[in-house]
């Protein structure tokens, strides 16, 4: 039975981030929107969870869903699958961040909440993702100027708060198959961890939005990956 991907994005961006990959698998896919998931004030997980199930009721009952979880959403992913719709055949994390083995997940480390704090503007928000960090870190993650601006022009101002709160981890969200597609350094350790809780671990080297920019590579050790979840 066909799977469906579920490419969901980090609220720190947007889901043009997922838009080439999207347009490479040889799979439906659907990619959820999470902008505007900050807007409510929190808890901010509930709203996440919400969109991605509101995204999955068109599809069909009897087809599982694969979820593909980039960056910091790969927190959500115990939420997300105890609220979906649809059955879970699979969780594969890219180049993100990993849910607490059990109990709750602080959105943060505190060290990028120290990091954070002095970036703080005028009504709690923050500056977008890509204004975060020096030049020379950022034009690298992008391809060409163009998927830079279509990125950046869809990145919300997230408040501190969202960095701030607990992300529920449900028991038994992940029996099922997981894995972990690494992309560069500073997920090591993420991948590490997943190597230490038996999940396959695959490495396409690259900077952290490495599928805008060599999306073949990327789409096809997802595919390699999933291959098996059904």
């Amino acid at each position: 039975m066909d799977v469906t991907f579920v490419l969901v994005h980090s609220p720190s961006v947007g889901p043009s981030t997922w838009a080439p990959i999207a347009r490479r698998l040889d799979a439906p896919v659907v990619v959820p929107s999470l902008l505007g998931v900050a807007d409510a004030g929190p808890p901010f997980w509930r709203p996440v969870t919400q969109a991605v199930h509101d995204a999955l009721l068109p599809v069909r009952p009897e087809h599982p869903v694969v979820i593909v979880a980039h960056s910091n959403v790969g927190l959500f992913v115990p939420a997300i699958v105890d609220a979906s719709p649809r059955r879970v055949a699979g969780c594969l994390f890219v180049d993100a961040a990993l849910p607490s083995v059990s109990g709750p997940t602080p959105a943060s480390p505190p060290d990028l909440l120290a990091f954070l704090r002095p970036k703080v503007q005028p009504g709690g928000r923050l500056p977008q993702w890509t204004d975060w960090w020096d030049e020379a870190d950022v034009a690298p993650m992008f391809p060409d100027a163009r998927t830079r601006a279509e990125v950046s022009a869809e990145q919300p101002r997230l408040p501190l708060a969202y960095y701030e709160e607990s992300i529920p981890v449900p028991a038994g969200w992940d029996a099922r198959p997981c894995g972990y597609l690494l992309f560069g350094p500073p997920y090591e350790p993420m991948a590490k961890d997943a190597a230490g809780r038996g999940w396959a671990v695959a490495h396409t080297p690259g900077e952290h939005l490495h599928q805008l920019v060599d999306t073949d590579a990327v789409a096809a050790t997802i595919t390699a990956m999933t291959a098996d979840w059904r």
